[in-house]
């Protein structure tokens, strides 16, 4: 029986992993409109995705918004059948919950940053 609840805790686990890093990718193609993160990556097609993903920039957020809401969903759910979730998972989840925040809230400050740091 108790094989099952860790199975049950590590799967949840998993989950919540995957919905914050499905958040951090949301957050990462919505931020290609305001800095376009292709020409770092492949060096080409900056014009084509950024106009494009400009477009789903609310779909992005909106989307990396209901993962992370889900991810804490998971977590308080977890905490009521009194299983923990793993210390990776909620610094993960609360990474992911921070940078959408500021990605909503700032989008040209967050763009200058990456672009100064990127840019050295």
């Amino acid at each position: 029986m108790e094989r099952k609840e860790q199975g049950g805790n590590s799967q949840r686990s998993k989950r919540t992993i995957i919905t914050s890093l499905a958040a951090l990718g949301g957050i990462v193609l919505a931020s290609s409109c305001c800095l376009p993160l292709t020409p770092f990556l492949l060096a080409a097609g900056t014009a084509g995705s950024s106009a494009f993903f400009v477009k789903l920039r609310p779909l992005l957020l909106a989307g990396s918004a209901l993962f992370i809401g889900f991810g804490f969903y998971q977590s308080w759910r977890a905490k009521q059948c009194n299983c923990q979730p793993s210390l990776p998972s909620a610094i993960l989840l609360w990474f992911s919950a921070i940078v959408a925040l500021l990605s909503i809230l700032f989008p040209q400050a967050i763009a200058n940053l990456l672009a100064n740091v990127l840019g050295g």
